[in-house]
């Protein structure tokens, strides 16, 4: 909550545009009211002494998923398993006091980057849970594998596409399989996993983040879910949650729900590690050219249906073909509303991973966000790991092409997807700036202005995100005693978070437990 007192930060460095030799800022009730040196600082009710620090805008992640970050956050530790055994062993240890009773839910197994990529039998499976309902997702979130004590509690899930056996579940069967499970989770574990996550997420430098959340299939939970997050994000000193509810032609109920925007993971096609991101060309390791969710028809009525109702609509685009049949979708509304009404509406593309030259061309006709994960390209990009072993090293070394964007005009919105890759705003700004393909790399200030006003701008907020007088007093003091932004060159340790600050309220701070 903010008050109508006074502040001064004084004795640091103040990243500001406004006055790049800044070493004070004076806000009142959330809004910065002065910024310059300090022999020039106004008095105030309260001072605080930055003891030389860097204060630059707080960061701002454009895409996450709160729940599942703080189960991540609390739970086994998939996303480090070797191979199937350790991950079962890592399961195992887990479950070791839960009761009989329980659902197991897990995520973030990667079978690319295990030293054997075998995934684990039924029998494997039901062993390590102890004859447990158990839900393990992989770090995509595109797919899993059930126990089988949950697929026989749920013999539907056996009609559905991407039904398996084996346990291993994609596209339809795996959608309803996750919620199947998430319902079961009890509403305290829930909430207690969301204010882990951001408390987490503040103590990282981060005042806002864009929730994307969906229906689940069958069940409320989604929404009760999404709903639960903003509320709790407002009752507490926490990070803004700005929610995307992720259904289509369904901006009336996002608004009733609160949501920010009808968009986020509203999906066009799947992933690239569970080989159903949509492709123009088939995948070089199996026989399939992904899954198309929507089409362009289905994109062009959700953007009337957004546009009717004032909202900002968006898609989860991955392959060439899903981001294909968002632009032509996009353009077909834009015959019937106006291109300048479309441009208007600031709709994003989540990911957009795979475009060419004419596809981007798309968004800048469209006006169209780009949503993007950096960390992507540091954990799968380059000629050696997964996107080179589903896609061909080409493909590869073109995807995430965040120089050719915003070469182009196209603006860029930094996030994480966590926990499909951890909350790490420091190491998002690294991986862009680092790309594996050296044309495709971002500065470290334009990595860094992604990730902070370009969040912002994104949600339609063109003042956040940036210190100048006028504009919102959220910031983050880091323990940086120079004036600048880190290059964070060959793996150089990114600053450490001190104090984050969010429309003038404490949200985090070293020295205290909030």
């Amino acid at each position: 909550m903010t008050t109508s007192h006074s502040t001064l930060y004084r004795g640091g460095h103040v990243l500001s545009p406004a006055y790049p030799t800044a070493t004070a800022i004076a806000f009142t009730g959330g809004l910065i009211t002065w910024i310059g040196s300090d022999e020039d600082a106004p008095s105030a009710d309260v001072t605080v002494d930055l003891d030389g620090c860097l204060m630059t805008p707080a960061f701002m992640d454009a895409h996450v998923h709160l729940t599942s970050t703080g189960s991540a956050l609390s739970g086994p530790t998939l996303a480090e398993a070797r191979n199937a055994t350790d991950m079962l062993d890592r399961v195992a240890e887990a479950v070791v006091d839960l009761p009989k009773t329980a659902i197991v839910i897990g995520a973030g197994w990667d079978e690319t980057e295990w030293t054997d990529p075998a995934l684990p039998t039924p029998e494997q499976i039901a062993r390590a849970v102890g004859g447990r309902r158990a839900y393990l997702s992989r770090t995509c979130g595109h797919t899993g594998i059930a126990s089988p004590a949950l697929l026989l509690e749920n013999p539907d899930l056996a009609g559905l596409e991407g039904y398996s056996d084996t346990g291993v579940l994609r596209l339809y069967a795996h959608r309803t399989a996750r919620s199947v499970a998430g319902s079961s989770i009890p509403d305290e574990q829930r909430t207690d996993w969301q204010r882990i996550a951001l408390r987490h997420a503040a103590s990282l430098g981060l005042a806002a983040l864009c929730e994307c959340g969906m229906p689940s299939e069958g069940t409320s939970i989604g929404e009760k879910d999404f709903t639960g997050l903003l509320a709790l994000s407002k009752a507490e000193p926490l990070p803004r949650v700005l929610g995307y509810w992720g259904e289509l032609c369904a901006a009336v109920k996002a608004r009733d729900l609160g949501a920010h925007a009808c968009g986020g993971d509203l999906s066009v096609d799947g992933s690239i590690g569970a080989h159903t991101a949509a492709l123009r060309d088939r995948y070089i390791d199996e026989d399939t050219s992904g899954h198309a969710y929507l089409s362009a028809s289905d994109v062009e009525q959700h953007i009337i249906n957004c546009a009717g109702h004032g909202m900002q609509g968006g898609f989860h685009a991955i392959g060439d073909q899903a981001i294909a049949n968002v632009i032509a979708g996009v353009a077909a509304a834009a015959q019937i509303l106006g291109i300048e009404a479309v441009r208007a509406g600031r709709h994003r593309v989540e990911h957009a991973e795979m475009l060419d030259k004419q596809l981007i061309a798309g968004f800048v006709a469209f006006g169209l966000y780009a949503s993007v994960q950096p960390s992507f390209d540091a954990r799968w990009g380059g000629a050696d790991k997964m996107y080179s072993t589903r896609l061909g090293t080409e493909r590869a070394l073109a995807s995430n092409p965040f120089g050719s964007l915003a070469g182009v005009g196209v603006p860029l919105a930094l996030g994480s997807d966590t926990p499909v890759t951890p909350l790490d705003p420091w190491g998002g700004v690294a991986a862009a700036a680092y790309h594996h393909n050296p044309t495709q790399r971002l500065s470290v200030n334009a990595a860094f202005a992604a990730h902070t006003r370009g969040g912002w701008r994104s949600t339609g907020d063109d003042s956040t995100g940036v210190l100048a007088p006028g504009s919102a007093a959220t910031f983050a003091v880091w323990d940086r005693r120079e004036a600048g932004l880190p290059d964070l060159a060959d793996g150089a340790p990114a600053p450490r978070c001190r104090r984050t600050v969010l429309d003038g309220t404490v949200i985090f701070d070293e020295e205290t437990v909030i």
